[in-house]
């Protein structure tokens, strides 16, 4: 199989390269995610004057003839200056629900704004009891008039504080675990009855809780089939997944060149640490899971339009090894940097979060291994 990039991907990579090494330096993204806003519109906007928004989706779409493959290079780029702004809830997760749930209006209504950076999404899915069953939905929307009424809870909806819509899942008919009675809706965030109590993550994002009292939409809100949007919901799932892998790729090669350099500038009895076999048997390690992690991001980046089994399949295959990497990659890198890679004041650190939070996003390893399984016998 072919895993070289094109002349234009490359080029694609080099400008996010550029624009990460140029204006996310670690000092700015620390004020940046302590300050009162906990994001840079400004920065936003130049991910739209640069084509980074629109880079994922193809000229039919307003975008500017990307695909999966452009997504996976900006996320990994974005993962090496752990940057904030939310391009994967708007872009990966908004732009492909837009893609394979939307209607022409809808499309219309949203796309050119996504890519203009006027629309920012939210996915409002998990509760404060469903852990990582997308199909574990309480929250409710029932129908009146011609439109619906959501009332319910989502918690952790990260990006939330800087959206202008959310993308939630609701439960039309079914009990709260069925698979079937799914649906899911397009919500202004200044809707009436829509709530939200802000707050930063460990990792240096924001996330709400979002609350929804009678909130009435109309009937265009509704994103896919209603009663049948979990295997909508479940489609863009594994695209954020993929899309993670990718930022966790990013975030492993820092981890390694961090600590790389450190281990050939700490001298313990007159020599570079770099220089004892043990640690070097140790980078080595760290080297061959982030290669690894890699391998399986291509991997998964490139089932994504394949039937629903081997997609899936290959999400969980890529979530574990994902989750795997991190952990011996985050872990060593803070060992062999000592007490001081878990300061505020170190990157390593940092990272070490962000990569512990992307291992528990959309379902965590031994989750993943349990859905493979259990794929494997259907």
């Amino acid at each position: 199989m072919d895993f070289s990039f094109t002349s234009e991907q490359d080029m694609l990579r080099e400008t996010v390269a550029r624009l990460v090494a140029q204006q996310y330096t670690f000092d700015t993204r620390r004020k940046v995610a302590k300050s009162d806003a906990g994001w840079r519109p400004d920065m936003w906007s130049q991910f739209a004057e640069l084509g980074l928004l629109g880079a994922p989706f193809s000229e039919a779409e307003g975008g500017f003839g990307g695909g999966h493959v452009e997504a996976m290079i900006v996320m990994e780029e974005f993962g090496k200056g752990l940057v904030i702004e939310p391009y994967l809830q708007t872009v990966v997760i908004g732009g492909n629900f837009l893609r394979h749930g939307g209607t022409d209006a809808q499309k219309e209504e949203h796309v050119a704004n996504l890519i203009g950076g006027e629309t920012r999404f939210a996915f409002a899915y998990s509760e404060p009891k469903s852990r990582f069953d997308l199909h574990d939905v309480s929250t409710g929307a029932r129908k009146e008039g011609g439109g619906f009424i959501l009332n319910g809870h989502k918690a952790v909806v990260l990006g939330a504080p800087f959206a202008s819509h959310l993308i939630v899942t609701a439960r039309t008919a079914g009990a709260q675990r069925d698979a079937s009675g799914v649906s899911v809706f397009i919500v202004p965030k200044n809707a009436r009855g829509v709530s939200t109590r802000d707050y930063p993550t460990v990792d240096g994002l924001r996330a709400s809780e979002v609350y929804f009292e009678n909130v009435s939409v109309g009937a265009e809100a509704l994103l896919g089939t209603l009663d049948n949007g979990l295997g909508l919901v479940e489609k863009v799932a594994d695209h954020a997944i993929a899309a993670l892998c990718a930022e966790a790729v990013g975030c492993f090669k820092v981890l390694n060149e961090a600590t790389i350099s450190y281990a050939k500038q700490r001298k313990q009895f007159g020599q570079p640490i770099a220089s004892f076999q043990v640690l070097q048997h140790r980078m080595v390690d760290m080297f061959m899971a982030a290669e690894q992690a890699t391998s399986m991001t291509y991997m998964v980046t490139l089932k994504l339009d394949e039937p629903d089994l081997a997609r899936k399949q290959a999400a969980s295959a890529a979530k574990v090894q994902i989750g795997k990497a991190g952990r011996l990659v985050s872990q060593e890198a803070v060992q062999i940097h000592g007490g001081m890679g878990m300061t505020d004041e170190l990157n390593v650190g940092h990272y070490f979060k962000r990569v512990t939070m992307i291992e528990s996003q959309f379902g965590n390893t031994d989750w993943h291994l349990r859905r493979y399984t259990d794929l494997g016998r259907n």
